[in-house]
């Protein structure tokens, strides 16, 4: 069923960039003429990235985010900004996230508790009972002895572990599984004082700048003066390694946002029959170096550098995944069997990328100030986390949420090399662990950013087509 649902979805894809190909007229943007050659801050080129992508990513990363493992997510839609008087929720149909009801979620999935994925951790009997009990507590009466000391220590570990994201809390009753792929990320409507208030904030109040930096933190902003965004730059160029990335995976998470949605537009509302599709006005708008200044090619760099820095994260944590102890864990043998199968054969795929980000470069000088600054690096990440719950758009707040859980996941893997190392390969790890809703939103949010880089590749046809 979800591969046949994944192929209608390929399919209406490919339809959508055929409807558009005739609809374009004489538009045409130079932007793909400046996206090219190497990146800043890493030995990689840019169509390097763009063939990897095509081939070896993007079509197992598309299958693997349809297996029932990664496609239920569990998230708290309704807790309130912590920052600002909610400004209320957007009204737009488009906005609204359906949650999934509690019997189409796979027993394996709701039996098990944050930590527990494997088929180890759910025998039937602790299925039985989780239908009854959502607490920890209740789980562990039918566990040995052995595990339930293992999961103390995990559930320890995880309360004291240095994590880059604030965590909804799954056991709250406002928590919900939402299926992913019934809720596709895709432009809503939502915009206005709203939204430039979530990325304002963002930008000026968490990027590493003094105050009087102001363009072009948040890249939609309104220009102030003539400044045509070199002073920026140049500013930008003498901060140091971290602070410099710190920029870049915000602003790369922002322009593959950005891209999802001039992807999936509302091109028009027929009799009731929406027609989504790529808007190349709107990509034109955002992207393109006459019209942004010469802003567009530098914004789409910076999506080519989050690739690389979840790609590297994806290799570095294949070992925690290899070992036979983990499973993808769902109740259908047969499916768990086949994600797991999958997901490897990505992990190897990502290990074979010559050309990664190398993260010891990274809180690499004097110990003492390298430990601060990346306490500081992990803190504004974590505000930024907690910001997605100001999103006044529910389906906008959900795929918020998901990407900057995934984006501080792969920061939490990156960071724990040594605690991935010394995984013990037949029990679970005290040192080191995921939770289920990590996983989910490691892999869907690289998935996001597959599929961002694979649309820069249609709207670079799209515009070629037309000259």
């Amino acid at each position: 069923m979800s591969s046949a649902r994944g192929a209608a979805r390929r399919t209406a894809a490919g339809t959508g960039l055929a409807v558009s190909l005739l609809l374009l007229g004489s538009i045409w943007s130079p932007v793909e003429a400046q996206l090219t050659g190497v990146l800043d801050d890493c030995l990689c080129d840019i169509e390097s990235i763009d063939d990897f992508n095509t081939y070896k990513i993007f079509p197992n990363i598309q299958k693997l985010q349809e297996r029932d493992y990664f496609r239920y997510y569990k998230v708290n839609l309704k807790r309130p900004c912590p920052f600002w008087a909610d400004d209320g929720h957007c009204s737009i149909r488009d906005c609204h996230v359906e949650p999934c009801p509690e019997s189409k979620v796979p027993i394996g999935i709701k039996a098990g508790s944050s930590n527990k994925y494997s088929k180890r951790a759910n025998n039937s009997k602790d299925l039985e009972d989780c239908e009854q009990a959502n607490k920890l507590g209740a789980i562990n009466s039918t566990l040995s002895n052995q595990s339930k000391e293992a999961f103390i220590d995990w559930a320890r570990y995880d309360d004291s572990q240095d994590h880059f994201c604030e965590l909804d809390d799954e056991r709250s009753p406002d928590a919900q599984y939402v299926d992913l792929l019934l809720n596709p990320e895709r432009y809503t409507g939502y915009k206005g004082p709203s939204a430039w208030r979530v990325w304002n904030s963002i930008y000026e109040e968490n990027c590493f700048k003094p105050r009087s930096v102001y363009r072009p933190l948040n890249p939609l902003a309104p220009s102030r003066g003539q400044d045509d965004g070199e002073s920026f730059y140049t500013w930008l160029e003498g901060l140091c390694l971290e602070k410099r990335v710190f920029y870049k995976l915000i602003s790369g998470l922002h322009v593959s946002i950005n891209l999802h949605l001039c992807a999936n537009y509302l091109l028009e509302e027929t009799w009731g029959k929406p027609r989504w599709g790529h808007n190349v006005k709107e990509f034109i708008h955002r992207f393109d170096p006459i019209e942004t200044k010469g802003e567009g090619p530098r914004r789409l760099k910076n999506l080519y550098f989050l690739y690389l820095i979840e790609l590297r994260a994806l290799s570095k944590v294949a070992p925690y995944f290899e070992r036979s102890f983990v499973d993808l864990y769902t109740g259908n043998v047969q499916e768990d069997a086949e994600s797991k199968t999958l997901l490897l054969d990505i992990f190897r795929d990502t290990k074979s990328f010559p050309m990664h980000f190398d993260e010891k470069s990274m809180f690499a000088g004097d110990k003492k100030g390298a430990k601060s600054l990346k306490e500081e690096f992990r803190l504004h990440f974590k505000n930024i986390s907690r910001i997605m719950d100001c999103v006044g758009c529910d389906k906008c707040r959900l795929w918020g949420k998901l990407q900057t859980q995934g984006l501080g996941t792969a920061l939490k893997i990156l960071f724990s090399e040594k605690e991935i190392q010394n995984l013990p390969e037949n029990s679970p790890s005290k040192g080191f662990q995921l939770t289920r809703q990590e996983i989910v939103a490691l892999i869907n949010a690289f998935g996001r950013l597959s599929t961002s880089i694979k649309e820069l590749q249609n709207f670079k046809l799209l515009l070629q087509h037309t000259r």
